[in-house]
């Protein structure tokens, strides 16, 4: 029957007073309730997959009784916070990397080794790292994203450059050659509230920094590699390589100025990114490349992992349908319909557009960021001296030991 509930006020109470998956109704049937996000960004088009899928699922499971509770991404982490604390709400969940270790550290998620074991060779191995905390996988993989850069192939070929930079030498060395032209190479959204995953991380991530030690105990954003990072976007600044408000500037691609000509490259961008630009410029005159390598290549794409309760009552049940969800027919399906990509090196994309195929050429280098309990503060942190110096309030090393003894005195004060 159908069970996929609006998100909205009883949704919101669910968390409180909802005991999902109890099995506790006179039923002899195992009930599972998955809170499931709009990962399908056409509402009518999730509404119908999800639906599917759960009709699906009972009718080749029917001592189960699967409920898909949709739910809005505004306020994710502090309902299911309270559901998990309040051992109530649902038996499984969609969680991402950087929202699981803490659950996993309370003790509030459920292993789900057990679910991949049969067929762990066929899922992405990044994706697998990404989910698993302490040596334990606590997300089955059901999506993958990635980001990879774009770029206009006329403002380069106009500005004499006959090789679009695969690297972040290259892109610098370039820079010049477009600023004569009035184009800046780089369309870099420093806006304080665009991620910096979309930003300012793989710059560093590609030379070999990380915003953490590896113990997770202090702030390293102001390492020789995060000091590097900074001082080569002030120095493509310097030269017209950036936007002149790069600082304040958003990465929406619609109505911005790599759609309007004026930048020649994103460098974090997504496949809807892509298909926007085609739309403004003309597909013919987009292209897309593989990360831009400083001492290695990577790409900020992160899994979604769907994760089990340790409070469910019928943990089998719910482990089993998170096994078909990211069952290769599913899966494809989802990529499909989400545009996102599959976690598994066994699915084919039914009708996968060209740009999309040159995208999944960088999944082998996905990143899912620094995962850290405090990253999205820690961030927020970062962000506001990157945009001091962009705007030529701070330079890099102040920058970046400025924003690394604010991330520092967080984490020692555990706030």
């Amino acid at each position: 029957m159908k069970k996929v509930a609006a998100a909205g006020f009883a949704a919101a109470l669910s968390v409180v007073i909802a005991g999902c998956g109890s099995g506790g109704s006179g039923s002899d049937k195992s009930t599972v309730t998955l809170w499931m996000y709009p990962v399908i960004a056409d509402q009518a088009g999730n509404k119908a997959f999800w639906d599917k899928v759960e009709k699906d699922f009972e009718a080749k499971n029917p001592a189960i009784d699967v409920t898909i509770d949709q739910q809005p991404w505004d306020g994710r982490q502090e309902k299911v916070t309270t559901a998990l604390a309040s051992k109530k709400g649902f038996d499984l969940v969609v969680l991402g990397p950087d929202q699981i270790p803490q659950y996993a550290q309370q003790g509030t998620l459920e292993p789900v080794d057990d679910v991949i074991a049969a067929d762990k060779s066929a899922y992405l191995p990044n994706a697998l790292t990404a989910l698993t905390v302490s040596g334990k996988l606590y997300g089955v993989p059901i999506y993958q994203t990635i980001t990879a850069p774009i770029y206009n192939k006329k403002l380069f070929a106009d500005a004499g450059v006959t090789k679009v930079p695969e690297t972040l030498a290259e892109l610098k060395e370039a820079a010049p050659k477009l600023a004569a032209k009035k184009v800046a190479i780089l369309d870099y959204p420093g806006k304080p509230e665009v991620s910096l995953n979309q930003s300012f991380y793989p710059i560093l991530w590609a030379n070999g920094g990380s915003v953490f030690s590896p113990d997770g105990k202090s702030v390293t954003i102001n390492s020789q590699q995060g000091i590097d990072s900074l001082q080569f976007l002030l120095d493509l600044k310097a030269v017209g390589g950036l936007p002149e408000n790069t600082a304040s500037k958003s990465n929406d691609v619609e109505g911005g100025a790599l759609a309007a000509g004026k930048t020649a490259m994103y460098h974090a961008a997504t496949a809807l990114n892509a298909e926007q630009l085609g739309a403004a410029i003309g597909a013919e005159n987009v292209g897309v490349g593989l990360p831009l390598e400083g001492s290695k290549r990577v790409a900020f794409g992160i899994p979604g992992g769907l994760v089990v309760a340790k409070h469910s009552a019928n943990k089998d049940a719910a482990k089993k349908f998170a096994g078909y969800i990211a069952s290769p027919e599913v899966a494809a399906s989802l990529a499909k319909e989400s545009g996102f990509f599959s976690a598994r090196t066994d699915v084919t994309i039914p009708d996968q557009l060209a740009t999309s195929k040159e995208f999944a050429k960088s999944l082998q280098y996905a990143y899912p960021g620094d995962a850290h309990p405090k990253a999205r503060q820690v961030m927020a942190m970062i962000s506001a001296h990157i945009q001091a110096a962009l705007i030529g309030k701070e330079d890099a090393k102040t920058a970046l030991d400025a924003a690394a003894k604010e991330g520092n005195e967080l984490l020692a004060t555990g706030g």
